[in-house]
């Protein structure tokens, strides 16, 4: 367990660990279909500027938080569809000594892990996002894994996400919704900040996220996994 950031989930009632954002969203929670569409169409049009000062701003919160830097074994993903560009936060990551892993669909509809490496080879999968292509590449399951940094379309004050709607890492991570004991992978979301809303109508298949790294601040939430 991770003694700085999440030492005080069980001593507080849920709520973020941080204050509200004025971008969050105060209108009825919208159905999941229509919400995942608003928030696509916001965070397309965000600038390339806008896109690349978001990306640093969430390298530098992200890199100085216990979480991460106590995280040696990390998945991140590659940026597609407007979401927040983890690439900067990669690159410290590389520097750090840390281990990094790209997701890989597998024939099952859920994700493996693979080691990538600065210059590794990529292919675009089924959904043209780039995934490691090294023929002799190992992948792994999240269990291996300390930390899971997931893309999203929208979340809210509970640690409910909403993606894109395959189910993919709800699928590979189920697991979490059952452990009581081993708290690894540590589940976090990242977005814009403006992808934050009040309230996600949830599904029993959902897996909470343990927090939300945002171009913004850092959202630590009380209510998950125990």
């Amino acid at each position: 367990m991770f003694s700085g950031d999440f030492c005080r989930m069980k001593t507080k009632p849920p709520h973020p660990s941080t204050t509200s954002s004025p971008n969050k969203s105060t209108r009825p929670p919208a159905s999941r279909p229509a919400l995942r569409n608003e928030m696509r169409a916001l965070r397309q049009g965000l600038g390339v500027a806008e896109q690349r000062e978001a990306a640093k701003r969430l390298a530098e919160i992200l890199a100085h938080s216990a979480l991460f830097r106590r995280s040696r074994h990390i998945a991140f993903y590659l940026a597609n569809d407007g979401e927040l560009d983890p690439t900067i936060l990669l690159q410290k990551a590389w520097n750090m000594g840390k281990v990094c892993y790209l997701p890989v669909i597998t024939p099952g509809q859920s994700l493996l892990f693979a080691p990538y490496a600065k210059g590794d080879p990529l292919a675009l999968n089924r959904f043209g996002i780039p995934e490691p292509s090294h023929p002799e590449v190992k992948v792994f399951s999240a269990r291996v894994l300390d930390l899971v940094l997931t893309p999203l379309v929208a979340f809210d004050d509970r640690g409910n996400r909403l993606g894109m709607g395959g189910g993919f890492y709800d699928r590979t991570l189920s697991f979490l919704r059952h452990r009581r004991a081993w708290r690894k992978p540590r589940l976090l979301g990242i977005a814009h900040d403006l992808q934050r809303t009040t309230a996600l109508p949830a599904e029993a298949w959902d897996v909470p996220l343990d927090g939300v790294a945002t171009d913004r601040q850092l959202y630590l939430f009380y209510n998950t996994r125990p």
